[in-house]
């Protein structure tokens, strides 16, 4: 991928990355999200906040279809700001009886750096498993039709793939669309582990998104994420470790929930 990755991916990617099988299995559908349901972390090197990322979710309607409109964005904070101001917002709207994007817009400032895109699914179009998008930028674009943008598999994920059906060392690949290009991502389930929190001790699935070694990583192990092993599967930690360094993200607010946050107490 021979493009410029905006700094509040590095987190996003982490959190994202481990998230998607290629197919739509409602077996494992889970009510993981709702309406009103917003995350809010904290994105941390070493003892410095350099900035906060945030999820939310609330119902819409979009072109007469019901969706839920799901935004994810990145802020830089501290010194950071001052240096390099970050304002990066994902938005997606999927539709709640498929759980596929029907709208997705990306919108970068980081700096003098600026990018904006939409795109359009249109599901009517398919044609041997591929359906035809509407990019601002690139036009009309074949994909294939089970296909996600940066937000929606996240949530989606979250409803149909984290569980304990998952197996120790289970590779999963799958496609998402993102710098209008087809973006293959893949991930590696590691294990259950119980990690410290602000919330207290809490057991969560473990992952390492595969990395491509190279400028920015060392090893393709260089990504770890937490995802908690309750109902709302939701991310509580993700860690990178860079060839320049390394920083956390943490869970820091969350409202809205569906489900009861579990933890295991101090």
């Amino acid at each position: 991928m021979n493009k410029r990755i905006p700094v509040s991916l590095l987190f996003m990617f982490v959190v994202i990355s481990g998230v998607i099988s290629s197919q739509n299995d409602s077996t494992l559908n889970t009510t993981a999200y709702q309406s009103g349901e917003r995350l809010k972390y904290s994105l941390n090197y070493g003892f410095v906040t350099g900035g906060y990322v945030t999820f939310s979710v609330k119902d819409s309607i979009w072109n007469g279809i019901n969706t839920n409109h799901l935004v994810l964005g990145g802020k830089s904070a501290g010194i950071v700001e001052a240096l390099y101001k970050i304002r990066d917002k994902y938005t997606s709207f999927i539709d709640v009886e498929t759980d596929q994007p029907v709208k997705s817009i990306r919108d970068i400032r980081e700096g003098r750096y600026r990018y904006y895109n939409e795109v359009l699914y249109d599901y009517e179009s398919e044609v041997e498993d591929s359906i035809t998008i509407q990019s601002k930028r690139s036009g009309e674009v074949k994909v294939p039709k089970n296909i996600h943008d940066i937000v929606s598999a996240f949530y989606f994920a979250r409803r149909f793939h984290f569980n304990d059906q998952m197996v120790k060392g289970e590779i999963i690949s799958f496609k998402t669309y993102f710098g209008d290009e087809i973006f293959p991502l893949k991930i590696k389930y590691v294990g259950i582990e119980t990690i410290k929190t602000k919330f207290g001790k809490m057991e969560c699935y473990l992952f390492h998104p595969v990395t491509e070694v190279g400028r920015a990583f060392k090893t393709e192990e260089d990504m770890k994420l937490w995802v908690s092993r309750d109902d709302n599967r939701i991310p509580i930690k993700a860690k990178v470790n860079l060839k320049v360094g390394s920083f956390t993200c943490e869970l820091e607010e969350f409202q809205g929930l569906r489900n009861s946050f579990s933890c295991i107490k101090k």
